[in-house]
């Protein structure tokens, strides 16, 4: 979840970590002063603790610089979680133990297997980067007090000027058996002048120009669904199967945008699509959710201007928290889904982050309501949605280990507890989860996005 640091040296590690209580009152009492001294003249007990932690230090470091090592903790932390949700009988408050199964582990341990892959340590910050983001953090909190958007975080969402019909530039691909046009505008979106991290997140040249992928029938008008991917996906071949975009064109009949978003796919600035956009740069965030909102609401624009008889929005993961913000945002949306929903980043990038850095970062206040403070502004659970009850679904799996179970809950509450359906799975099982597709087949068709009940249909 946090940015890569090239030419960097490693930053702390799970060894660290663990060898933090030998560190103090874990150090045996100093030998009498009569003993024998050992090495650099120190008492022999003292010297081989001290010589047994080094070797355990050097040994952990080495084990964590391994993805294949780090991917063993999935076994541990995996048996953990089903050991866990046995004894206490719940997976997050309010949110029953479903029946334990080969599956449900399995599939918890392809999260736990992805999220050490991620883990490197050469990912984790150094000193000088959480002063540095502390710092950002705190000019932040403070401008956004000053303007009033902590208090009211929708208005710190401009409305972006629509796209007239020469903004936007088409072409034409095929993926998945299904052709589709690319479309790409310039996006127009700029963090206010004095935010913090604005020159940084104006330097992602390529992320300047917004894009969509548009498959749509010959015929309507239509109902249609803009859709969102989720983090390291921004590409056509990936999002049209993440995201089910030929059950969503073919069986219910809509015309279908897929939206790219900022710093993925054709808009990233380093090799894996998105990577700065979740990084210990915590304003990268803030501005990266704020620009997807502006880039969707000029998409949604456009949609609407192509004879959309109504429009609805689902997203995934990532995805889901820009659709669970643009929904508060964007008046007239037909029918919102959020699926496997991150809604929260602070709480996220505390509960995954390795001990030493969750201290760190509360230790320089990044953590523990600064960060908290400033995501207000981009945050789901600060505003009440536009769409009414009837139309927000949401769908999430028991077993997530990278989203989560308890941020679906959170954001199933806030929106008044709407529809829901829980799989028996984690964060990529959803992808193969019949549950899920007749859920999201049957609520976009609820909300009327369904062309099969319509003249259309035949």
């Amino acid at each position: 979840m946090e940015q890569r640091r090239q030419g960097s040296a490693p930053g702390v590690t799970g060894a660290d970590v663990l060898a933090v209580p030998l560190a103090g009152g874990g150090v045996p009492a100093p030998a009498p002063p009569t003993a024998a001294p050992g090495p650099a003249g120190r008492p022999w007990p003292v010297a081989v603790a001290a010589t047994v932690r080094q070797v355990y230090r050097n040994a952990g470091r080495v084990v964590n610089q391994r993805a294949v090592t780090r991917v063993a903790r999935a076994v541990p932390r995996t048996l953990g979680f089903v050991g866990s949700a046995v004894v206490r009988g719940e997976i997050a408050d309010s949110l029953p133990t479903p029946s334990i199964s080969l599956a449900l582990a399995g599939q918890v341990a392809i999260d736990e297997a992805l999220l050490a892959m991620a883990m490197a340590p050469g990912r984790f910050p150094l000193r000088s980067d959480v002063e540095r983001v502390a710092g950002e953090l705190a000019d932040a909190r403070a401008l956004y007090t000053r303007r009033g958007w902590l208090a009211d975080p929708r208005r710190y969402h401009r409305e972006p000027p629509p796209l007239a019909p020469g903004d936007v530039r088409t072409s034409r691909g095929w993926a998945l058996g299904l052709p589709y046009e690319r479309l790409t505008w310039e996006s127009g979106f700029s963090p206010r002048r004095g935010e913090p991290g604005r020159d940084r997140w104006e330097a992602f040249g390529a992320n300047h120009t917004a894009a969509a992928h548009v498959v749509r029938h010959p015929d309507g008008p239509r109902p249609w669904v803009v859709c969102i991917h989720g983090f390291c996906m921004g590409t056509p071949f990936m999002d049209f199967a993440g995201l089910q975009t030929a059950m969503l064109h073919r069986e219910l009949g809509c015309n279908v945008a897929v939206a790219v978003l900022p710093l993925h796919g054709v808009r990233k600035a380093t090799p894996v699509s998105g990577e700065p956009f979740l990084s210990f740069e915590l304003m990268n965030a803030v501005h990266g959710l704020t620009q997807a909102v502006w880039d969707l609401r000029r998409l949604v624009g456009w949609v609407r201007d192509q004879g959309a008889t109504s429009v609805g929005v689902y997203g995934v993961s990532l995805g889901a928290y820009v659709t669970s913000l643009l929904a508060a945002v964007e008046p007239g949306l037909g029918a919102v889904v959020a699926g496997i929903p991150v809604v929260d980043l602070p709480a996220l990038f505390h509960g995954h982050s390795p001990h030493d850095v969750r201290a760190r970062a509360v230790e320089h206040r990044v953590m523990g309501g600064t960060a908290e403070a400033v995501y207000r502004t981009v945050s789901p659970l600060a505003m009440t949605p536009l769409v009414p009850h009837d139309r927000r679904f949401v769908f999430a799996g028991y077993g997530d280990r990278l989203a989560t179970a308890d941020q679906a809950v959170r954001l199933w509450e806030h929106w008044d507890r709407p529809a829901i359906r829980w799989y028996p799975g984690g964060h990529v099982g959803y992808l193969w989860s019949g549950q899920v597709s007749a859920f999201l087949r049957d609520s976009l068709a609820s909300a009327g996005l369904d062309t099969r009940s319509s003249a259309l249909a035949g």
